[in-house]
């Protein structure tokens, strides 16, 4: 992702100069780890003095909320999103879980902070973003609820399949290679497929 796509992919964040902290400090903290990052590090890529820094961002770990914030957001919305949808409890499900890998795919970096880092944000942080994770969990929870209740789906155990489902979601973000073989949008497609596979009914 060349740098203006990236400013552009945090458009919501204002002003200019607190969008390129965040984007800088994604990319000191896929690069380096956030402990190992300092605050001077995001600084130099953002092109700001650390004083500059600290008027947007008062610690290096409000930086981290705010991103990982902004992708939790992302990820619940687009989740609730395939659950209200029209159609079937598979469409449903498949299509949560092809925006979700999608999304994991083609923001990996951002992905690979928002989901390996969390054990750095502080307690009140920790708890918010906490809370979105399980409405996005209760999210796919539903439809395979919903397909299981149908005759969609043969699920033993509901509450565990949800959680392998979107393990294999996140992990997109671990080993997504831009110069791979697939794109985005096929693995979406490939893990929308595999998911079915694990919750429909044998024939």
């Amino acid at each position: 992702m060349s740098a203006e796509a990236a400013i552009q992919a945090w458009g919501e964040i204002t002003p200019d100069a607190a969008r390129r902290l965040v984007v800088a400090a994604v990319e000191a903290f896929a690069e380096r780890g956030y402990h190992a990052t300092t605050t001077r590090d995001i600084a130099s890529r953002a092109g700001m003095s650390p004083a500059a820094l600290y008027i947007h961002y008062k610690t290096k770990e409000e930086l981290l909320y705010q991103i990982s914030k902004v992708g939790h957001v992302r990820s619940l919305a687009m989740l609730e999103e395939a659950r209200d949808a029209e159609g079937t409890a598979a469409e449903r499900l498949a299509a949560a879980v092809r925006a979700f890998v999608r999304w994991h795919a083609e923001h990996h970096t951002t992905g690979r902070i928002v989901q390996y880092e969390l054990g750095a944000l502080a307690e009140e942080h920790f708890a918010e973003i906490v809370v979105m994770r399980r409405q996005s969990e209760e999210a796919i929870r539903s439809v395979i609820r919903d397909g299981v209740a149908a005759g969609e789906f043969d699920v033993a155990d509901v509450s565990g399949t949800t959680l392998a489902v979107l393990s294999l979601c996140i992990d997109v973000a671990r080993w997504f290679n831009p110069a791979g073989h697939r794109t985005p949008d096929e693995v979406g497609e490939l893990y929308a497929d595999l998911v079915l596979r694990m919750v429909r009914r044998a024939d």
